[in-house]
């Protein structure tokens, strides 16, 4: 049986990384391409695959057709997951062009090129929670209709129904996750959570004094993302191809992770307080830990975006099995243990 070959976009994201090494760990040979520098090669290192002979960096900018029509046609992979993507959300709206082109426009690349040089590939795409955006019920399940608010939600949406096309209209085996929030030590300092547990941890080392944050009352279906990248590869290995919520379904607020990522490096802390007057205090000192900053403040959702994932637990057998305050305790113990490596 010949080696199978994975194509990867956005490999050298948190999801990219952990799938990278997932697949190789099944044989795989793994290609990848990234918009991102050669700096962000550190989560290969931290997995232990940078020098793993079945994974190559390609040259492939996948917003180009020609060059995916002829990256499709020399490799032809026996799975494609496109997870590449622009998926700083707040960030989103001031590049919009960029998002676009990455997130929507450059599936029709991928697909197209599947259809006309490389028709037996699998292809994953990975949608979001934000295509629901202001949605009118919770939970969400795949039924429940896209109304995305931002223009990563609505790139995504593009994005999915453009994949519902080719397997409809050009027989392409396209199926999806619509994945919902998912951390893990490997997440960029960009997100809320890695910004909370490495924040957490610089205070627990006398590195920082506060923690400054936004809303503490959104919230958010937050999963472990080592097992949503496990839901992928369930996804594309089933006979038809279909889409599947990926989700917690679980509402948890940004307070509650808060107090968790502290609970785990044995700081025991008590919120006063309210929207922008909230404030977080350590119970035995009194000191302050935690202000609110005007600047990162977002109205929560009037519908909060947790997922029904009962399909993919009732179809795949997949669950989501790790709570926020476990996500968090591994976080946070992860950047207790990078930030004292710096130090000494």
């Amino acid at each position: 049986m010949p080696q199978p070959t994975a194509l990867i976009t956005g490999i050298t994201g948190q999801d990219g990384s952990y799938l990278a090494r997932d697949l190789l760990e099944s044989g795989y040979r793994v290609l990848g391409t990234s918009g991102s520098s050669s700096s962000k090669m550190w989560r290969f290192e931290a997995l232990g695959i940078t020098d793993n002979p079945n994974l190559e960096i390609v040259n492939w900018d996948i917003t180009d057709p020609e060059q995916t029509l002829k990256i499709v046609e020399e490799t032809k992979p026996t799975e494609i997951y496109n997870l590449a993507s622009h998926s700083f959300v707040a960030d989103s709206i001031f590049t919009a062009q960029k998002t676009t082109q990455v997130s929507a426009l450059a599936v029709v690349n991928i697909l197209e090129a599947i259809s006309l040089k490389s028709p037996e590939t699998r292809f994953f795409q990975a949608g979001s929670s934000e295509m629901f955006g202001n949605t009118v019920s919770s939970p969400q399940n795949e039924g429940s209709v896209f109304a995305p608010r931002n223009i990563y939600g609505s790139a995504k949406a593009f994005a999915h129904f453009v994949s519902l096309n080719y397997k409809q209209n050009r027989n392409v085996f396209s199926c999806a996750g619509i994945l919902y929030n998912h951390e893990s030590p490997l997440r960029g300092k960009e997100f809320v959570t890695k910004k909370i547990t490495s924040a957490v941890a610089r205070i627990k080392l006398n590195q920082s004094d506060q923690l400054i944050i936004g809303n503490l009352s959104t919230l958010r279906d937050w999963g472990y993302a080592p097992e949503y990248v496990e839901a992928m590869r369930l996804v594309i290995g089933h006979e038809t191809p279909d889409t599947f919520v990926i989700s917690s379904g679980v509402a948890t607020t940004v307070r509650d992770f808060v107090l968790e990522s502290f609970n785990s490096a044995d700081l025991d802390i008590v919120f006063e307080g309210s929207g922008l007057l909230e404030v977080g205090y350590e119970k035995s000192t009194g000191r302050q830990l935690v202000s609110v900053d005007e600047h990162f403040y977002r109205d929560s959702e009037s519908v909060p975006l947790v997922g029904d994932a009962s399909k993919a637990n009732k179809i795949l057998g997949w669950k989501s099995k790790t709570t926020p305050a476990e996500i968090a305790q591994i976080m946070v113990k992860k950047d207790l243990e990078i930030l004292s490596e710096d130090k000494s």
